[in-house]
């Protein structure tokens, strides 16, 4: 179990080959949360997360020809540019599901890339027997966490009074080491670590104080998309960290979102967790001075996209949603001026006559429509409601919740 005595050898050893990152003042998230939010910015570090400063602490004075490695992206990118750094090759296994923008970057600092294995539990299982290269492992390495802890010293060297830094977990090698700095310096700074439902295999190894594996399913947060905790990592966590957070997934996408639009910065799912815990408890962090460890920023903008319209339609400004009404000529435009007079936009909108057990003589319109706010879209609803058509906010199918705003099945059944 490393000390904060490693991590301040791990800052000077790495000091010339990494960022030191910004660590910036928030004020519109911090008005929207009633916290003091800070925001350290690893996203902006080299090869774009925090992952080069373990590899860096790692490898600088390897006496070797060439090392492996196995990971989702981020650990392989910064393995692949230290190894170029240092004069070492680099062999990087991925999982067949990798983002093609990491798999693409990993490539482009001259690693050679190897696809094996459906997730990441199969591609580290496939590096470790290959026995003729020494392996870097992306969290289960006391020098890897020696250099993860680096952002500690750095927040802590920056600012006073910090209440809780909250930080993405998937191994655990992040929050270990950040834990066993701050907790060095500052005793009373909460360590949380933040984890996806996707991927609970932390959170449920913190309660109950053993390790446990837990399979991840399909998440935004890809870089945290975790099966177990590594063995040094939970000795750690049970020491330095103070509570783990579980969010859900479409926080997570409202994270991506709010980063982009009040804090101007591109970061991907999994840097986004701290502030999906901010947001689904407010009132735990009101008055508080926090900082968000946004780990990373390469997110796959061939998905963004989709984050994004999750993002708002959890924040209640893209809304999906299905009336029933008179088929009859007149009915449509009545509907879309109606829309269009709460300033709404209309993104999309189909008819379906033929759904079992709708009556002859109605029919069944789905629109998405964009609004300001959340309050918009019920005040759309309470209009269509007052107006006598019968609704349903089918953007639950969408996001997973359970909001109705009328007895729309009563019709159809």
């Amino acid at each position: 179990m490393i000390t904060v005595k490693e991590v301040l050898a791990a800052q000077n050893r790495i000091g010339p080959f990494i960022h030191k990152t910004p660590l910036m003042r928030s004020s519109s998230l911090s008005e929207a949360t009633g916290a003091d939010v800070f925001i350290k910015a690893e996203n902006l570090q080299k090869t774009g997360a925090f992952k080069v400063r373990g590899a860096f602490n790692k490898m600088i004075g390897m006496n070797e020809d060439a090392v492996i490695t196995a990971s989702m992206g981020n650990h392989a990118q910064a393995v692949a540019f230290a190894a170029r750094e240092t004069g070492i090759k680099a062999k990087i296994v991925m999982p067949v599901v990798v983002s093609i923008i990491k798999e693409e970057a990993t490539r482009g600092y001259g690693a050679e890339v190897i696809l094996k294995g459906a997730d990441l539990g199969q591609s580290l299982d496939f590096a470790l027997s290959q026995k003729q290269y020494p392996f870097i492992h992306p969290f289960d390495d006391d020098a890897v966490i020696a250099g993860q802890g680096t952002i500690g010293l750095e927040i802590m060297d920056e600012l006073n009074n910090v209440d809780a830094i909250l930080v993405p977990v998937g191994g655990g090698g992040l929050v270990a080491g950040v834990g066993a700095a701050v907790k060095a310096l500052s005793p009373s700074t909460q360590i949380i670590g933040v984890v996806t439902e996707s991927a609970p295999a932390a959170y449920r190894s913190f309660l109950e104080r053993k390790l446990l594996e837990c399979p991840p399913r399909p998440t935004v947060a890809d870089g945290v998309k975790v099966g177990k905790l590594g063995d040094r990592p939970f000795r750690m966590i049970i020491r330095y960290v103070d509570d783990i957070i579980l969010v859900a997934e479409d926080m997570v996408a409202l994270g991506v979102l709010l980063l982009m639009e009040r804090a101007k910065m591109v970061v991907e799912g999994a840097g986004a967790l701290p502030l999906a815990a901010l947001l689904s408890h407010k009132e735990r962090f009101k008055g508080k001075r926090v900082v968000l460890v946004a780990s990373g920023g390469n997110i796959d903008f061939t998905v963004i996209d989709r984050i994004v319209r999750r993002g708002l339609v959890t924040n209640g400004r893209i809304v999906t949603f299905d009336v029933v009404a008179d088929d009859i000529p007149g009915n449509l435009r009545d509907l879309t001026s109606l829309i269009a007079g709460l300033r709404a936009n209309i993104l999309d909108v189909s008819h379906n006559r033929l759904t079992q057990s709708l009556p002859l003589e109605k029919t069944l319109v789905t629109f998405t429509i964009e609004v300001r706010s959340r309050e918009d879209g019920e005040a759309l609803f309470a209009r269509l409601r007052a107006k006598g058509f019968v609704t349903r906010d089918s953007s639950r199918f969408i996001t997973g919740a359970t909001r109705t705003t009328g007895a729309i099945d009563d019709v159809l059944h």
